[in-house]
């Protein structure tokens, strides 16, 4: 009851939660599960746009006590664990991790089990954060820098091998940011995250319907060594638009080594101003390390033919709609757009601001360079072909 009012069942919160978890927008999860307009979205909002903070239904993620005593038949049995699991249609890990937490197969009750599962799920409960401040003052001051909370785990896990309470994972960094009720880290640090929402929510894209650039080279025809990372001096690029896209920064990132490199455009991005920013950009580079540059079908890109016989570069041209074909793009993208978030005039980032950033990006510890900088491995790359001739 609250003022009054019978509180809406369980099963009715989670039918709505079911809808968020299978995609649907919060009007027609609402709809959907019979929930009043603005309910649903109230609990989005309270759980931060976290969209497994909702009830599960009974039976579904948590074993029941039938099941448990299904468990402990089984292990009374001699049953191998996943028998046991195809009996419950449950995955065998399932049915091995709660007997190995519970006794053991000498040990496993089932009442006791329940019980045990009780009291776990208790809440409110002290999160990791909130009940460690050693811990939460590290996790603050790396999402201060701008590093992403996997980073972060995954930097601690490293830092405090020995220190299991000075671990955190992923998630528990995101729902102490978003989620009411666990918010041990300061809300307005969702700004230092790569997304810079309150809330979190799905990213939707609309078409873009471009013109065709002629002479096109297509990403079907690039060589092969260009896919496996294996050979430095493979780029890709893009823009990077302002509010209304009166303004835009250019990005160059490599595909082997991730160096980042901005291009500066004050006075437009039309095919003239991005085919002479990039090629001031890349003309300091060895030709060694110019191999080709793999960029989307923008009208910026109409002059390619003249950035190719500058540079000694080929263009090759993603299929249209298809992201994916260039990831270190975006992927920069996205960590770019924490120093210069969306609707934002871009025009107000002078060559020194752009240098900057680009820095902070290329000594930063990358996951995929095996906690590496991409300025190392350019340094590594350039020291590597001084000596030798362009292959």
């Amino acid at each position: 009851m609250k003022n009054g009012r019978p509180g809406v069942p369980r099963s009715v919160q989670a039918g709505f939660w079911d809808g968020m978890r299978a995609g649907l927008p919060v009007v027609e999860a609402e709809r959907a599960a019979g929930v009043s307009k603005g309910q649903g979205g109230a609990w989005f909002r309270r759980a931060g746009g976290v969209k497994g903070n909702g009830p599960v239904r009974p039976g579904g993620r948590y074993l029941s006590v039938a099941e448990r005593e299904e468990i402990a038949a089984g292990v009374a049995a001699g049953l191998s664990r996943r028998v046991i699991a195809a009996r419950l249609g449950r995955p065998a890990s399932t049915v091995s991790r709660e007997v190995r937490r519970n006794g053991s197969r000498r040990g496993y009750r089932a009442l006791a089990a329940q019980a045990q599962a009780d009291e776990r799920a208790r809440r409110p409960k002290t999160a990791r954060l909130a009940g460690n401040q050693r811990l939460r003052e590290l996790v603050q001051a790396m999402l201060e820098r701008r590093w992403p909370p996997e980073q972060i785990s995954v930097m601690l896990r490293l830092e405090f091998p020995d220190e299991p309470e000075m671990r955190v994972s992923r998630e528990t960094i995101c729902q102490a940011i978003y989620v009411q009720g666990r918010g041990a880290l300061r809300r307005e640090l969702a700004a230092s995250l790569r997304t810079g929402r309150a809330l979190r929510k799905p990213h939707r894209r609309s078409a873009e319907r471009r013109g065709r650039i002629p002479d096109m080279v297509m990403i079907s025809e690039r060589p092969a060594e260009v896919a496996d990372r294996a050979v430095p001096g493979h780029w890709e690029g893009d823009l990077i638009m302002g509010a209304r896209n009166a303004s835009a920064i250019g990005t160059l990132a490599g595909r082997t080594t991730r160096f980042v490199l901005l291009l500066h455009l004050p006075h437009g991005h039309d095919p003239a101003a991005v085919a002479g920013a990039m090629t001031a950009a890349m003309s300091g580079l060895p030709a060694r390390l110019r191999r080709s540059l793999t960029r989307d079908q923008g009208k910026e890109m109409a002059l390619h033919a003249g950035i190719t016989q500058a540079l000694g570069m080929p263009v090759f041209f993603c299929d249209p709609h298809s992201p994916w074909q260039r990831p270190t793009s975006e992927n920069t993208n996205g960590l770019l757009r924490q120093y210069f978030p969306k609707g934002s005039d871009l025009r107000g980032h002078g060559p020194d601001r752009l240098a900057a950033v680009a820095a902070e990006l290329n000594d930063r510890p990358r996951k995929t360079l095996g906690r590496d900088t991409p300025a190392a491995r350019l340094a590594a790359a350039l020291e590597e072909h001084s000596h030798s001739p362009r292959r």
